[in-house]
């Protein structure tokens, strides 16, 4: 187990993971040598470009849940473990593939996979990834786990699906880019969460609350990176900024920025996101509008109502370290946007 660091009470969240990051520690040091043992094979390009993408960097937020999640629920195997491997291939996959679909030449700040290698060998790495993480939940022996985190997986190729329809598609409206986020991002935070309860056999209404927890987790995370698409910086973002502008993709502060402006606002977004036509100059123009309608702020606001949800999600559970370690990650996805 982690470090143990005394908690007295009740406590303010912390925007920072370094508490969640001293707890799970140890186990993730176990996560990482499943990973590059896993990324292993007899095809030379398959571990090269699987740990060009795993060695660039990234929180690794999703499997640390995994983690956080069952030892908050007492877990005390080494299962929970494997699937936070798992947990974290199904993520390696899932944006390999994002970056052929969006065409993507940077990720965490270096070159992409498909620039390096093409399309084709970054699609089917991330199968050969999908296929490991399918091949550890089974040795795990959880059916429910197993059930849980199969539909995630077909859940977001749902929703990579549902955004390639709404792309540049302006006349996308709010329902229907939080039902894309659902899919596909929430989906597999719900999951990574739940399995930890799955794994310690707790009840129902923990691994309910638990799933709530990472669902909402996640589409906070998701309206904080359409922000910083538009606000923040290449380091916060792990991609360059206005990727998401230049790739017409429709995103919450796009969507209120269209149904807000004026003949002429929506004339421009159509240029630049349905037409594909960017100028310069055309990205700061972007910003502006955000700014003057106030859909940077109210994204931000929207995100704090899921994180808000996440936080209470978890209110049945006694305080501990990893609740608050939890607690400590709803805290950093919002104020990252700070």
């Amino acid at each position: 187990m982690g470090v143990v660091i005394p908690l007295a009470g009740t406590r303010e969240p912390k925007a920072s993971l370094q508490l969640l990051f001293d707890l799970v520690g140890d186990d993730m040091a176990g996560v990482n040598r499943i990973i590059m043992d896993k990324a292993r094979s007899d095809v030379d390009l398959i571990p090269k470009l699987a740990r060009h993408l795993i060695d660039s960097g990234g929180k690794r937020l999703r499997p640390m849940l995994t983690i956080a999640a069952a030892r908050m629920c007492s877990y005390e195997g080494e299962n929970h473990v494997q699937l936070a491997a798992s947990v974290e291939f199904m993520h390696t996959a899932t944006l390999l593939h994002d970056d052929v679909v969006d065409e993507s030449d940077l990720r965490r700040g270096k070159k992409s996979a498909r620039i390096l290698w093409g399309n084709e060998a970054s699609v089917l790495v991330g199968d050969f990834l999908l296929g490991q993480a399918f091949k550890m939940m089974v040795d795990v022996g959880s059916l429910e786990a197993l059930r849980i985190l199969s539909n995630a997986a077909a859940v977001i190729a749902e929703g990579e699906v549902m955004q390639l329809i709404a792309s540049k598609n302006t006349e996308t409206n709010e329902d229907e880019y939080l039902a894309v986020i659902n899919a596909k991002t929430a989906a597999l935070f719900s999951a990574a969460a739940e399995v930890g309860a799955v794994l310690a056999e707790r009840p129902k209404a923990e691994q309910a609350a638990l799933r709530s927890y990472g669902k909402n987790l996640g589409i906070a995370f998701q309206l904080l990176d359409d922000v910083l698409d538009y606000s923040g910086n290449q380091d916060q973002l792990g991609k360059s900024v206005g990727d998401d502008f230049r790739e017409g993709k429709i995103t919450l502060p796009v969507v209120l920025s269209y149904r807000r402006g004026s003949d002429e606002n929506r004339e421009f977004w159509r240029r630049v996101l349905q037409e594909g036509d960017v100028q310069e100059g055309d990205l700061k123009q972007a910003i502006s509008l955000m700014n003057g309608c106030g859909a940077i702020e109210d994204t931000i606001e929207r995100a704090r109502h899921y994180g808000s949800i996440a936080h209470d999600a978890l209110a049945i559970f006694p305080e501990t370290n990893y609740k608050a370690a939890l607690l400590d990650a709803v805290a950093f996805c919002i104020e990252r946007a700070h």
